[in-house]
């Protein structure tokens, strides 16, 4: 609760609300923030500020003044890999990255975590990519003193799978390439696919180690699969071949290499037509021909994600549902735009 008290009662309690300084010319701002404990030391600064009576902060047993409410909230929404300060302002804590990876967010926890009035946590997006020190998410509760009922209620929330938030890092992987198509096996047109796949792998991290170039021969596919596996590549990148016309077989050499859990098609455009699949604890993603057209694609949707260790099934690629239109900007703005965006 709040209340007023004299200039001379005040040591030992805690300022509700900003005292500001104005010095013509010089500064102006808060000279003693909302929160602070005043003490022998300011009780002249305050009487030259024209303060005889102060509004201070007398908390019961139940209530907790909103800086530390927030620090109890950031506490509990943080996972692996998210950093803060327990340095809140007006009761708000920033939560950033630890290191360079993929965000985390469950979002369903955080829906719920908000539904608890007078607390409140606003993040980026699940399966951002974020740098080090950057900011993921703010947390704060709202009022200047509340009850500890809802913070301890949702801090159990934030809580109840281990955490809201979590950064995960992209592992660096030996990444193998196979460009399928007679046209480009034989030297009728010139292969574009691997500059463009290799340049967007280097820049998650990892480096490509092999690639080959096969016809459209299911067997020949299949070979230059285990061809690459024995070769230590533990991330695979098939091109051409993936849609549905009948020399179209990347499809049958992934299966006949000894694919298990093949799944085909995303619900993404551009990138309909993309595969996911594994050899044994190998991840192999099939790309469909737009990724030559388009600057984005499911691939760079989904290829942070397996480099953060995530299996990619049926249910993700649906998922991708939403918000997986591409509107096809004439000046594209990913990953600053709507794209792969969802709840």
């Amino acid at each position: 609760m709040m209340k007023v008290i004299s200039l001379e009662q005040s040591v030992g309690t805690t300022l509700a609300h900003d005292i500001t300084e104005i010095r013509p010319g010089e500064f102006k701002g808060p000279a003693f923030q909302k929160g602070h404990t005043v003490c022998e030391e300011d009780l002249c600064r305050l009487q030259r500020l024209g303060k005889n009576h102060l509004y201070v902060l007398d908390l019961e047993a139940d209530e907790i003044h909103e800086n530390e409410a927030a620090a109890i909230l950031a506490g509990a929404l943080a996972g692996p890999n998210v950093v803060w300060e327990n340095q809140p302002r007006e009761g708000k804590i920033n939560l950033l990255a630890g290191l360079d990876g993929l965000l985390q967010v469950d979002s369903a926890t955080l829906a719920a975590f908000n539904m608890v009035d007078e607390v409140m946590c606003a993040t980026l997006h699940n399966h951002t990519l974020v740098k080090k020190g950057q900011l993921v998410a703010g947390t704060r509760a709202i009022p200047l003193v509340m009850k500890r009922a809802p913070i301890d209620r949702a801090s159990a929330i934030a809580r109840t799978k281990g955490s809201v938030l979590s950064v995960k890092p992209l592992r660096s992987a030996r990444v193998g390439l196979v460009i399928t198509g007679n046209e480009v096996y034989h030297g009728l047109i010139e292969d574009r696919f691997g500059d463009i796949l290799e340049r967007k792998i280097t820049a998650l991290g990892s480096r490509v180690t092999a690639v080959d170039k096969t016809p459209d021969s299911a067997e020949r596919i299949a070979a230059a699969i285990r061809g690459q596996l024995d070769r230590g590549c533990d991330l695979l990148l098939l091109t051409g071949g993936m849609s549905v016309d009948p020399d179209d077989v990347t499809r049958h050499g992934i299966k006949q290499a000894g694919a298990g859990a093949i799944h085909y098609g995303a619900a993404v455009l551009p990138g309909a037509m993309f595969l996911v699949a594994t050899i044994g604890a190998v991840p192999l993603l099939g790309v469909p021909g737009c990724a030559l057209h388009h600057k984005v694609t499911a691939l760079d949707l989904l290829l942070p994600r397996v480099l953060a260790g995530e299996t990619i099934g049926k249910a993700e690629l649906a998922f991708l549902g939403h918000g997986g239109l591409c509107r096809d900007c004439p000046e594209c703005a990913f990953p600053h735009c709507p794209f792969g965006k969802s709840i």
